[in-house]
């Protein structure tokens, strides 16, 4: 039921490592100030924080007490006070406004601002203009690399892709060179590297040049890790906002998997408490069926409930000896199961009721209507409906942008009725959502007669097809065309199923879209892994608006064992959805490699359209 790895799958690399390393920069950080000091931590450092070093583990290097950064005046009467932040403006003048006031209340005390994963010049400007620069000691934790499971690294970082995608920001983009250049510092080189994808190409240049200066720190090493592909989250938006039905991915949907670990509220846990539990490879049951198509998971989890009931059972007929082995051996680890099974059968229960009141099918089918280009008039019915009925702001947006991207941009029409309906439903202040949805290329509006493959062939006639290619480069930048459609011809992203298609036994990566679309991101790394590089993928490039983007870089293989060469390292820049990683997961068994992820955080279709969103929930 669960996919067994295959026995000749190459062993993962230990990342514990990483963890250690970051705990002990911490604590080195924090005995800088010794002695008792009070801590102040941002909101969203506090779970990356909690997975390194726990609150004993701080209390043993003198911290005192734990405030959260937050628009209120600190009561700490500590004499040492040590701020661990995010590098950003109004953190600076959060803590401006505390030394200020210590000053004006005549107080000296000691104060240490640690920012993680590093410090932006901007900051240090905010805190000179402040007049407190010469009374704060600065420090960089760098921390940027958090391993949620085995094979899963996020940096943490959910806001690269606004800052990015949106804004144009890069500075994140060093921080993305430098969590890669500790890896290869670990790992040994990398033989093998593809990338697609602007922010790829940036981060790959700049994490080059970083090895470049530290020549010689990996030379002569034997890569543990064979290949290494860079994917820019705006090469596959379609992925990103489907709506996910494999376990884990449902589970992100529905309760929010926040670092690793999720909360289940009483309807999961059939108490009264909330409940935090780390969703990992450690957790047995939940291995087993976190790749699973949904429909698979109930049957899945009462054979399980039937088997441990059988195993709780076997202790009738035995003798004491029996009994005290069977006590001592076994009892703890069937307790354990059964907690997480229940868990996770309340899990599912709720899931199935959440999804029963969103008429789930008739969404799924909508959206599969949309991947394949069928109906596209009743889609849009469909979504108007969703609009009226008022369902939900943020899966309203998402279908829109699904539609528009599929569609490769709505013709103006729909476009100007389908926004003044969600701006009449849902109120005018989401105005400005929809100017961040255009800029970034998920909602656009057709020029009127421009659809692109009639400028393509005006073009074309003109000039040779070399230089077309070039032209239609400019014109599609200009629009931030998605092509969608054109790419899932190409890559035959759309499944041909005689009959049924059998979940239960999936015979592709389509699986993780109920048999119905092969995730975009996923496909064009298994074509270019198979072709060790991106020639016979020039259209599809093309198409996708990259061909300035696409690189590889092969280095000699003799010191690569053949282990090594089935390890690979995919990084996804912007974010990367649990469907994806269950797909890869997959590809991975039928292929004989083993997937490693790294990404800048772990995302879904609410959390892009809330990063692009000016209404804060």
């Amino acid at each position: 039921m669960a996919f067994p790895h295959r026995p000749d799958a190459p062993e993962l690399p230990d990342f514990s490592m990483l963890k250690r390393l970051a705990r002990d920069q911490l604590i080195y950080l924090l005995e800088q100030l010794p002695g008792k000091k009070d801590l102040f931590i941002e909101a969203d450092l506090m779970s990356p924080l909690d997975r390194i070093a726990n609150v004993s583990i701080l209390k043993q290097h003198e911290v005192d007490k734990l405030y959260k950064v937050e628009n209120k005046p600190a009561l700490s009467s500590n004499e040492q006070l040590c701020f661990l932040v995010r590098p950003r403006i109004k953190n600076m003048r959060y803590i401006a406004s505390l030394v200020n006031a210590d000053k004006l209340a005549g107080r000296t005390r000691k104060y240490k601002v640690i920012f993680s994963p590093q410090k932006f010049y901007a900051c240090e400007m905010v805190l000179e203009e402040e007049g407190i620069y010469g009374d704060v000691s600065c420090d960089e934790w760098a921390f940027s690399l958090l391993p949620l499971d085995v094979d899963l690294l996020s940096m943490e970082l959910p806001e690269f892709f606004r800052d990015y995608f949106l804004e144009g920001d890069q500075r994140w983009i060093n921080t993305v060179a430098q969590a890669l250049h500790l890896l290869s510092t670990l790992y040994g080189p990398f033989p093998n590297c593809y990338g697609i994808g602007r922010c790829a190409k940036m981060a790959y240049e700049l994490w080059r040049n970083l090895e470049e200066e530290e020549d010689g720190e990996t030379k002569g090493r034997r890569p543990e890790i064979g290949h290494i592909f860079l994917l820019d989250r705006d090469v596959d938006f379609v992925t990103a906002l489907c709506s996910q039905v494999v376990y884990e991915g449902l589970v992100d949907d529905t309760f929010r998997i926040k670092c690793g670990s999720v909360d289940f509220g009483p309807e999961v846990t059939s108490s009264d408490k909330s409940l935090k539990v780390l969703l990992n490879a450690e957790d047995k049951v939940f291995n087993e069926i976190r790749n699973e198509h949904f429909s698979n998971v109930f049957g899945f989890l009462s054979q399980k409930a039937r088997n441990l009931q059988a195993q709780y059972d076997r202790r009738r007929g035995m003798d004491i000896k029996q009994m005290k082995n069977f006590v001592s051996q076994e009892l703890k680890g069937l307790k354990q199961e059964h907690r997480l099974l229940s868990l996770h059968i309340g899990a599912c229960e709720s899931i199935m009721k959440k999804k029963t009141k969103q008429d789930f099918q008739e969404l799924i089918k909508t959206e599969h209507a949309l991947l394949e280009g069928f109906n596209i008039r009743e889609s849009t019915s469909y979504i108007e409906e969703h609009i009226d009925r008022q369902v939900s702001p943020i899966e309203s947006l998402r279908l829109m942008c699904l539609l528009s991207i599929t569609e490769n941009g709505l013709i103006p029409k729909d476009y100007r009725s389908l926004k003044t309906q969600y701006l009449q439903s849902y109120g005018p202040e989401h105005l400005l959502t929809f100017s961040n949805l255009r800029r970034a290329g998920l909602l656009t509006e057709q020029a009127p007669g421009d659809t692109l493959t009639a400028v393509e062939s005006k073009v074309s006639k003109l000039v040779t097809d070399k230089a077309a290619g070039k032209i239609t480069d400019a014109f599609s930048s200009l629009a931030k065309r998605s092509n969608f459609r054109a790419i899932s011809k190409k890559l035959n992203l759309i499944p041909r199923v005689d009959g049924e298609y059998d979940l239960k036994v999936p015979r592709d990566m389509a699986y993780v879209f109920s048999g119905a679309y092969v995730p975009l991101s996923c496909r064009i790394i298994e074509q270019v892994l198979e072709r060790r590089s991106w020639q016979g993928l020039d259209e599809v490039v093309r198409l996708l608006n990259c061909s300035d983007f696409a690189f590889t870089d092969m280095t000699k293989e003799d010191k690569a064992s053949s282990e090594s060469l089935r390890l690979i390292l995919v990084v996804f820049l912007g974010g990367c959805t649990f469907s994806e990683i269950s797909a890869l997961r997959f590809l991975g068994r039928e292929k004989g490699y083993r997937f490693i992820f790294l990404t800048t955080a772990v995302t879904n279709s609410a959390r892009l359209m809330e990063a692009m969103s000016e209404v804060k929930a």
